[in-house]
Formats: structure tokens, C-alpha cells, sequence
């Protein structure tokens, strides 16, 4: 990639979009950056607004931009949202990715393309493993692609990421921890974390390191691959509670709900974006402690004051 190259990033003003805005700003790219937000502007990138699910909108936005690479990170990406509203989940993150990708296909087929899907889609020759309405749509995004990359012979590798975590506004548990903990040490909570189950298990991956996994695959990936995008490690949510311990002179306590099965992590292994050349690097302590600092930040500044 240089500069003579358009890199078409959707969800940019999303948790993921906007680490991947700055990673890939610094880089010498023509950054376009996609969005559903008015009022979302990044320095050194281009931003347009389009509704992914309007399919003559993003038709259009292909025809003028010409892409050379897009990152599709676009979609709806919460589980309970997606029980109380399953067809927004299958438009947004199904039919909205079919719109991109035949868009794509009409008016820039040598585009490279990642589509990020989620460690939560299932296994699509075995319903018993359908356990959400998210899971299916990222399920038929992954199937969409896939399809699209084998009979039209275009360039598309799908990434599978694990649970993504680091500085910057999330709803994740991790961001919820933290906000709870800066809360207490502003005074403003009871000193106590709701945790459904300590023994639950997680692959937590920093965001950062995600977007450099993205940046690979956008140059080496493999078209039609499934890439696991995580640090291959799991971390139970009492392991993860003591790495906020460290961060705070504040002693707190847990809450159990001890009627929550415990959930183990998705089993992902990187192996093969490792081969690629691409390695996590940042520590989960670290990370926790920037999240930590990040949410300290936001109470702190003068516009919440």
C-alpha cells in the first residue's frame, strides 16, 4: 500500500473504527472513512456519512471513491440488542455487508477487502450451535463473503476477532469495570463490582494490536480465509478483576451472581495470521491500566465537569 492507494474504512466512528482511523492515518494511505454519524470528523481523514443497508447509497459512495482496500468494520455488534432485535441484526451486519460487497463487485472488483466478523458466529452446518440472533447474522456475513470472494473471484479475507479491549468508549466488560472503578474513586459509586461469574473464561486482545492484525491481512491475507484474530490466551473474569485491582488504591468488592452458568472462551488460535508475520504485543496489564487511564480522562475533563 502507499500513498497513491484509497483505503475505505466503514465504522470509523465506532470503538475499533476509531483506532483504526489513527493507526492507519499515520501510514501513507488516502483514508476514507465511513459512517452513520453527522458529527464525526478524524484529523488526516476523510469522513462521508452512509447507511451501509441503503443499497443505492453505498453503490454510489463505491463509484465515486474507487477503493483499492477496505476494512469493514461496520455493524451491529451487540448480543442482547440482537434478541430484541433480530432483523436489524441480520440487515445491518448480513444484508449490509451483501450491499458493500456486491457494490464492490460492480464498481471496484480488484479491491482487497477484510471483513471483520466476530469470534461469535457459529458453525453453519450445525444449528445446535446457533445460540443468538448476532451469531447468526456474523455467521451469514462470513457464509456472504465467502461466497462472493469463490464465485466472483474477488479479493475478500474475513477476520474473526476475539474480545477486543483498550482505551476509547466501549460498552465491554472491561470498559464497564473501568468506568465503575474511576466512579469510585470519584465517589460517585458503591465500592463493588456485579460480576456474573468469576470462573467465566475470555480471549481479551487489545484493540491496537487488532488493527495492526488488520493492516497484515489487508496486505497478506489469503482471499476466502478465515483469519483468528486474538491473543490465543483466555483469562477468567476473576484473573481480569485483580489486574483492576492493581490499578486503584481503592479496595472494592465483587458481587456474585451465582445462579450465571459459567461461559468458557471461544477457542481461537492465531496461527495462521502469526505465520503472516503478525504478533500481539501489548500486555492485558497494560492495557487494563489504559483503559483505566482513559475512562480517569474523560471524568476528569472540563466538558464533564
Amino acid at each position: 500500500m502507499n500513498a497513491k492507494h484509497k483505503l475505505l474504512i466503514t465504522g470509523a466512528s465506532g470503538f475499533t473504527g476509531q483506532h483504526a482511523c489513527e493507526y492507519f492515518s499515520e501510514l501513507d494511505l488516502d483514508i476514507i472513512a465511513i459512517t452513520n454519524k453527522r458529527n464525526f470528523c478524524y484529523k488526516k481523514v476523510k469522513t462521508k456519512q452512509c447507511d451501509l443497508f441503503n443499497k443505492k447509497g453505498i453503490k454510489d459512495l463505491i463509484k465515486q471513491i474507487k477503493p483499492d482496500y477496505v476494512l469493514h468494520l461496520a455493524g451491529q455488534n451487540a448480543v442482547g440488542r440482537s434478541w430484541e432485535d433480530p432483523l436489524n441484526s441480520l440487515e445491518v451486519n448480513a444484508m449490509g455487508t451483501a450491499y458493500l460487497l456486491e457494490a464492490l463487485r460492480q464498481e471496484a472488483p480488484a479491491c482487497k477487502t477484510v471483513i471483520v466478523s466476530s469470534a461469535l458466529q457459529f458453525n453453519p452446518t450445525s444449528i445446535p450451535t446457533f445460540n443468538h440472533p448476532y451469531g447468526l447474522s456474523k455467521t451469514i456475513q462470513s457464509i456472504f463473503s465467502q461466497f462472493w470472494a469463490t464465485l466472483y473471484n474477488m479479493h475478500i479475507v474475513i477476520a474473526r476477532p476475539s474480545n477486543l479491549v483498550g482505551p476509547g468508549l466501549s460498552t465491554g466488560v472491561c470498559s464497564i469495570f473501568a468506568q465503575r472503578i474511576v466512579n469510585m474513586e470519584r465517589e460517585k459509586e458503591e465500592k463493588f463490582l456485579n460480576v456474573s461469574n468469576l470462573n467465566n473464561r475470555l480471549d481479551f486482545l487489545d484493540v491496537r494490536d487488532a488493527v495492526k492484525a488488520y493492516d497484515c491481512l489487508l496486505k497478506k491475507g489469503k482471499s476466502g480465509d478465515i483469519y483468528d484474530v486474538s491473543s490465543g490466551k483466555s483469562h477468567s473474569l476473576g484473573e481480569i478483576i485483580n489486574m483492576f485491582r492493581k490499578t486503584t488504591d481503592i479496595p472494592f468488592q465483587t458481587k456474585l451472581d451465582n445462579q450465571s452458568p459459567i461461559v468458557n472462551h471461544v477457542d481461537l488460535h492465531p496461527v495462521s495470521l502469526i505465520e503472516l508475520g503478525w504478533q500481539p504485543k501489548i500486555p492485558l496489564e497494560t492495557t487494563i491500566k489504559n483503559i483505566v487511564d482513559f475512562y480517569r480522562q474523560q471524568v476528569d475533563s472540563p466538558n464533564n465537569q
